[in-house]
């Protein structure tokens, strides 16, 4: 397995694990054109973020975003991993692992204070496994409002 940063040759298959993502974890239909539209903003502008992507003999298997937060508190930026998507049939089989030691080793080397993700609380698979990578659940709680 090969773990790289994602191109713009790689924004379909990004956008469309992202709507399986949305469908898997929140029951939620994303629409592909807009998430496609987004995936590319991104990838167009690398002060948004960067994606990574697990490949297997050059098929994309899995990724995560990470996206930046400036903390004022610790004086370094917050990297957030969003996104993150293993394919069925590549589950339980490390990929997400491999993919989170990547962005732990380019966080560490990047002077990074801090890893933070958001889970649906229903999502029992993920909180498990992000369990497991040594990740804890954090005291804070996320509030939003569509605009």
């Amino acid at each position: 397995m090969r773990i790289r940063n994602a191109s713009l040759e790689d924004a379909e298959t990004v956008a469309r694990f992202n709507v399986l993502l949305a469908r898997e974890s929140e029951n939620e239909e994303l629409d592909y054109r807009t998430v496609l539209k987004g995936v590319r903003t991104l990838l167009l502008d690398e002060r948004k973020g960067f994606y990574l992507v697990a490949l297997d003999k050059g098929e994309i298997v899995g990724q995560v975003m990470i996206t930046y937060e400036w903390s004022d508190w610790r004086n370094r930026n917050v990297w957030w991993l969003q996104s993150v998507y293993v394919a069925r049939p590549w589950r339980k089989k490390g990929v997400f692992r491999e993919l989170f030691e990547e962005v732990w080793l380019r966080a560490t080397k990047e002077g990074v204070g801090l890893l933070r993700l958001y889970v649906h609380g229903a999502n029992r698979k993920a909180l498990e496994v992000y369990r497991r990578m040594g990740m804890e659940k954090s005291p804070y709680s996320v509030y939003q409002m569509d605009l």
